[in-house]
């Protein structure tokens, strides 16, 4: 090839590259401006002042298209589907209790995604900041607004398989003391010391300041343990067991459990268990609920579903009765607050 036809050919190919290059900008452009617009039939969502103090409401993450995804909203509790008003505070993941929030976001930077742990006031105020291990997976507040627990996927990104780690840390956020890992804890399993390199532990639920629940995984297998804070200890109390969510009376966990003959992508259903009898009850739900539920009251709890707008919330009576109703399209991880 003569030099000249080299020029043409190395011009042809810079330019044919800063077309693909624009193309993208325009598309991405595209992507960007439609992600801001609202879609007919969604939910009304305006600016306004979100607490987490206000009596009868429920404050969630917005999934709707439109300037306020990811926002955090308030709607009343009795009206889920009602206008919704919206705060400039995005979270991927949410809980509040007792005024206290935990909102686990995402910040892009230079040199790309990082992510945090925000404890905010009633205001929604922002009091700490803790930088996250890995990608946000679930949280909760003390029902005295004392503590926050968080888990994040250290590696890999899906509860269904078995190929991932996840740390879990709790804050008191009076003091800001971090235990930066419940791995640092003992484990009691079947009545003795348990050491093993594969321990993971997940989806805290809180009894008081003292006490808590959560998952843990080792071997392949899953375990309900009771973590006492104090001793710095967790102990297994069933096996089966993950993402629980003590009721308000602290007698029961509603919990998912992996159901032998289920697909590998969708191997959960959605029980109840009685802490004083350890009798389990299958709730309504029939699909496969990869969440950690809400108790709206003592009867009845909320959790996410994929829907149209990325996720709905879905509501079933904790006893195993009725039939499963969707309660908020475009909405996730709610918390009933004041």
């Amino acid at each position: 090839m003569s030099r000249q036809a080299r020029v043409v050919a190395l011009l042809a190919g810079v330019v044919l590259l800063g077309s693909v290059a624009f193309a993208s900008v325009l598309h991405a452009a595209g992507r960007a401006g439609e992600r801001d617009r609202p879609r007919p039939g969604g939910p009304s969502v305006a600016a306004g002042a979100v607490r987490l103090d206000a009596r009868g409401a429920m404050v969630f993450r917005n999934m709707e298209w439109g300037p306020h995804r990811d926002e955090l909203v308030s709607v009343p509790a009795a009206d889920p589907g009602a206008a919704r008003t919206a705060a400039p505070v995005r979270c991927l993941r949410f809980h509040a209790a007792a005024g206290v929030g935990v909102c686990l976001r995402k910040v892009d930077g230079a040199l790309g995604e990082s992510y945090f742990a925000s404890i905010v006031d009633s205001g929604l105020r922002t009091l700490r900041d803790y930088p996250l291990a890995g990608v946000p997976s679930r949280t909760r507040v003390s029902p005295s607004g004392h503590l926050a627990a968080w888990t994040v996927f250290a590696g890999g990104d899906s509860y269904a398989g078995g190929d991932f780690s996840t740390r879990t840390s709790i804050v008191d956020v009076r003091s800001g003391a971090l235990t930066a890992s419940l791995e640092s804890y003992a484990i009691v399993k079947d009545g003795r010391p348990y050491h093993a390199a594969d321990v993971n532990l997940w989806g805290v639920t809180f009894a008081d300041d003292a006490r808590f629940y959560a998952t843990l995984a080792t071997k392949g297998r899953t375990y309900l343990v009771r973590g006492d804070l104090p001793t710095r200890t967790v102990t297994t109390v069933r096996a089966n067991v993950e993402c629980p969510s003590l009721s308000p009376d602290g007698t029961r966990l509603v919990f998912k459990k992996r159901v032998a003959g289920l697909s590998a992508d969708e191997p959960w259903r959605l029980y109840a268990l009685d802490l004083a009898s350890m009798r389990e009850t299958p709730l309504a739900e029939g699909r496969s609920v990869d969440d950690q539920v809400v108790w709206a009251d003592a009867r009845t709890v909320v959790y996410g579903l994929a829907g149209d707008f990325g996720a709905d919330l879905w509501s079933v009576p904790a006893d195993g009765s009725g039939a499963p109703r969707r309660v908020a399209g475009a909405a996730l991880n709610p918390a009933y607050v004041g």
